[in-house]
């Protein structure tokens, strides 16, 4: 009786132990696909949140020099139209995002800058025909050369 006991005891334990391998392996892998979604996320919503803070601060400038007393007509001129030029870019890349995102892409931020336009999509890849659709919109909305496009799809 008591060597039957003892293999029932050992046989639980290792069932226990199989089981709670298991159950790390399949919660380990669930936390990092939950962590791969989150930087992702993360990416876009940073990026913004630091694009949005840097032309806030830009536009401060601009007012500052703008309403100082000091400033000389041709540098309130300049910084006018510097805010105006951020004003319109701001709207181009709010217009292209939206565009690219009735495409079906979950997400993307574009950037413009004097020569380039960047546009990062959220995607794991992107076929040929999805990189056609993007290229499509930016040269469209922006009268901008192929070669003057990059387009960087990240998962």
């Amino acid at each position: 009786m008591k060597k039957r006991t003892k293999i029932i005891i050992i046989t639980a334990m290792v069932l226990l132990l199989g089981v709670t391998g298991y159950l790390n392996i399949v919660l380990n892998n669930s936390i990092s696909n939950e962590n791969n979604i989150t930087t992702t996320s993360s990416y876009f919503q940073t990026y913004r949140s630091d694009r949005e803070s840097t032309r806030d601060q830009e536009m401060l400038y601009y007012d500052a020099i703008i309403s100082s007393e000091s400033s000389s007509e041709e540098a309130i001129k300049n910084a006018e139209n510097a805010k105006l030029e951020l004003i319109n870019q701001m709207e181009k890349e709010l217009v292209v995002e939206g565009l690219i995102k009735s495409k079906g892409f979950e997400d993307c931020v574009v950037t413009i800058t004097d020569s380039n336009v960047n546009a990062v999509v959220k995607a794991s890849e992107l076929s040929s025909t999805e990189v056609a659709q993007i290229v499509d919109i930016i040269q469209t909305q922006l009268s901008t050369s192929i070669e003057n496009i990059k387009i960087i799809p990240v998962e």
